[in-house]
């Protein structure tokens, strides 16, 4: 288990990772080692709860998959253990994001002078236009 917040962990049976080799510059280190990361997780096994699944999946944006998983990709680093560790980083700092439930809004009325500088700002904007067409009569 990893622990994420206090009271919240990820099982870690929900990450598979695999080796890629990475872009970039490096030299022929590149070619042949692969040293980026690909960490798929998946929010349905992890033990997560529902809300925080949900909002997970929205926080992800183009890093979820149609499958329903986060897919994560670490090559900065020439090292495999250094890209592991950066890959694992962003995932929790990402399901520790998710984690935070979202601030209430509260409804607030809008001020009855906010309102009226509002329709008469409408108002002017009309009568400008009005004015600036052409009238109806002539052609």
């Amino acid at each position: 288990m990893i622990r994420v917040t206090p009271s919240l962990a990820i099982d870690e049976a929900a990450i598979v990772e695999t080796f890629v080799r990475a872009s970039g510059p490096g030299g022929q280190n590149v070619n042949k080692v692969a040293t980026a990361v690909q960490l798929r997780f998946d929010p349905a096994l992890s033990g997560l709860p529902p809300a925080v699944q949900a909002r997970l999946l929205a926080l992800a944006g183009r890093r979820a998959t149609l499958q329903g998983e986060v897919l994560i990709t670490a090559q900065r680093f020439r090292t495999q253990d250094r890209n592991r560790q950066a890959a694992l980083d962003a995932l929790v700092a990402l399901v520790q994001r998710a984690a935070e439930p979202p601030a209430p809004r509260i409804a607030t009325r809008m001020p009855m002078a906010a309102r009226r500088r509002r329709l008469q700002t409408k108002a002017h904007r009309a009568r400008v236009k009005q004015i600036r067409s052409t009238p109806s009569g002539d052609e």
